[in-house]
């Protein structure tokens, strides 16, 4: 099986390849659209800003290649966020638009709600292939300071501040808030069911 880790101008993809050979797969880093295009699944990651990422994406032709793509492919954390439609991040982004939803800043309502939303924190009302085997509530790991609201993508979902889109699925597309390469064993599960797809 050829696993393909997109590269780009993001933070993070070096811990995703680390976590995948933790499961024995030697994945592929690379920017390259026909080896991207040949592999059985793809993985999206991603630490950054969604206005630079989108200008970097559009530049390399890469945003056009990632909605074409047939075979699974996972986004992660700015991946994710960048799949949907549109995000507030960096003055109003138009993303991908794989996923028809918005990315919204999180927005303090009391005085110990912290931002970014930073730790463990459990997933609810799992609903995809990602999540194969769960049986109660488990704990992953998340850096964030946007979310997705909850609606009919929805594949998880998680509480602070207001209950959020943990993980989202549409078709070929899965993806996550939360960082599998960085939430331990429930984490190599999830990364172990994407590659089981």
């Amino acid at each position: 099986m050829k696993v393909a880790i997109i590269k780009y101008n993001a933070g993070n993809i070096y811990s995703v390849d680390y976590a995948l050979k933790r499961l024995g797969v030697e994945a592929v880093v690379t920017a390259d659209k026909d080896e991207l295009r040949a592999a059985d699944k793809v993985i999206f990651p991603g630490v950054g800003e969604a206005e630079t990422t989108m200008k970097f994406l559009r530049a390399s032709g890469m945003d056009a290649l990632i909605k074409e793509l047939r075979q699974p492919l996972l986004g992660i954390c700015l991946g994710m966020q960048v799949m949907c439609r549109h995000s507030e991040e960096g003055g109003d982004v138009d993303c991908l638009g794989i996923f028809d939803t918005e990315v919204k800043r999180f927005v303090p309502q009391k005085h110990e709600d912290k931002v970014p939303h930073m730790g463990w924190n459990t997933l609810t009302e799992t609903n995809s292939g990602l999540f194969k085997g769960f049986t109660k509530e488990e704990f992953v790991y998340f850096v964030h300071s946007f979310y997705v609201p909850v609606n009919e993508y929805t594949a998880a979902v998680t509480d602070y501040i207001q209950p959020f889109s943990a993980a989202l699925h549409k078709d070929n597309y899965y993806a996550t808030q939360f960082h599998p390469e960085k939430s331990g064993g429930v984490g190599e599960r999830i990364l172990r069911n994407f590659l089981e797809l």
